[in-house]
């Protein structure tokens, strides 16, 4: 297998344009939104369809961050187990944010069928799948879990997950047929289309430098332009930049790589992944797979492609892929690209009420699609109303985490190690 780095595949295919621009007058709106990702656009698209006066201002382009970076799986919960979940929460709490990220990815396949949005849409499940016999044992107590609350996730042998998804060495999966994929970068951007559509005002290349509160109102600079809110809607996620007059977001920075395969022949495209799932396994150090509408194999892991690590985690990406694909031989990977997560120690995200009327959402931990578009509107919903209670979780006052850069580099340094000499499963 050979290596031909030409950068993003989902920016080269991307066929949504927010129509944004820089902003280039003072305003005064309802809601300000930093950061133009999908909590940013989910919360300016419900803020401006109750008839809200938005402005989203993002400091790159619109979906620059890990929105435009990501794997594109939709998923119908976090990264925890949900017995977890309500073990850190509480169980009032657990099962309620457990509940409400249910019905995530029918809400973002709604709003991509609403809208219109050209991101390639595939509702068709995902699979968890257990690279050792211990990995299957974690999806059996999972699925144990998820069925006690409802969930239709079902449980699949090896022989059935080998020929959904056409690897070798895997021992099982777990199968949500809740889930799916998408192009994330053109969802992202077509969700900022359809907020400019319905009314809000979307601005790429603006960076907010400053925040102030006055008068009752949120003052932020942006250029040689402020603009005036009653709310602000933080949603930089793990692409925030030092902003005067607001401690930054706390969280651990995580990086994942990923790899695109020219297009598979139509033989293989009926042998590897058939039915259009995404897929991820149960290693400590985390890889995914799935295929995009031309039929590319888009493979990633944990560890920072553009980093001192990069050609390890490039030359891993390549023995993996001929170990699970070994039909893969003949074939280049043609696309290469790294994005940030922005994880938290308990792996469940937070919302931060830093003053009046003033929310930052962010720490979802690897599982940004479906949650992101559910914390943005819920934000968006609870700014405008001045109600709490309609959040998926309760706001915090501060949100502290310890030892960031510590942990960061532990999870760089695992994943270049990991993918330096750990065998192959």
């Amino acid at each position: 297998m050979n290596f031909d780095h030409r950068g993003n595949l989902w920016q080269q295919t991307c066929a949504e344009d927010p129509g944004a621009g820089p902003l280039g007058r003072d305003l005064r709106v309802d809601l300000a939104v930093i950061g133009g990702g999908f909590t940013g656009a989910s919360a300016a698209l419900e803020a401006a369809s109750r008839g809200a006066s938005v402005a989203v201002l993002e400091a790159g382009n619109i979906g620059q961050g890990g929105s435009g970076r990501n794997v594109g799986l939709v998923n119908a919960g976090l990264w925890l187990a949900p017995d977890e979940v309500i073990r850190q929460m509480g169980h009032d709490s657990g099962r309620q944010l457990i509940s409400v990220l249910a019905t995530g990815p029918d809400r973002v396949f709604s709003l991509i069928r609403s809208h219109g949005i050209n991101c390639d849409p595939v509702q068709n499940g995902t699979l968890h799948c257990a690279h050792s016999p211990r990995g299957l044992r974690n999806l059996q107590n999972r699925h144990r879990q998820g069925t006690s609350l409802g969930a239709p996730v079902q449980l699949l042998s090896a022989e059935e997950t080998i020929r959904r998804t056409g690897a070798a060495g895997l021992h099982g999966a777990l199968f949500d047929p809740r889930a799916g994929t998408i192009q994330p970068l053109a969802y992202c951007r077509g969700l900022a289309r359809a907020a400019r559509e319905a009314g809000a005002q979307v601005f790429c290349e603006t960076r907010a430098t400053g925040i102030s509160r006055k008068g009752g109102l949120w003052h932020l600079t942006a250029g040689a332009h402020n603009v005036r809110a009653r709310s602000l809607l933080v949603a930089t996620n793990a692409y925030h930049e030092p902003l005067t007059g607001l401690n930054a977001p706390q969280f651990i920075s995580i990086s994942f790589s990923q790899f695109a395969t020219q297009p598979l022949s139509a033989k293989l495209r009926q042998e590897i992944v058939p039915g259009g799932e995404g897929c991820w396994d149960t290693a400590l150090v985390m890889s995914s797979f799935r295929t995009d509408r031309a039929g590319r194999l888009v493979f990633g892991g944990i560890g920072n492609l553009e980093g001192a690590g990069g050609g390890v985690h490039a030359t891993w990406a390549m023995r993996k892929l001929k170990r699970l694909f070994p039909k893969l031989s003949g074939y280049t990977l043609e696309h290469a690209w790294s994005g940030r997560i922005a994880m938290t120690s308990d792996h469940i995200p937070k919302i931060v009420e830093f003053g009046p009327r003033a929310y930052a959402c962010m720490g979802y931990s690897g599982r940004g699609i479906a949650p992101g578009t559910l914390f943005g509107a819920a934000a968006a919903r609870g700014l405008l109303a001045e109600r709490r209670e309609d959040l998926p979780i309760l706001p915090v006052r501060n949100h502290a985490e310890r030892f960031r850069g510590t942990r960061a580099a532990y999870y760089e340094l695992g994943a270049t190690l990991t993918h330096a000499i750990k065998p192959l499963p």
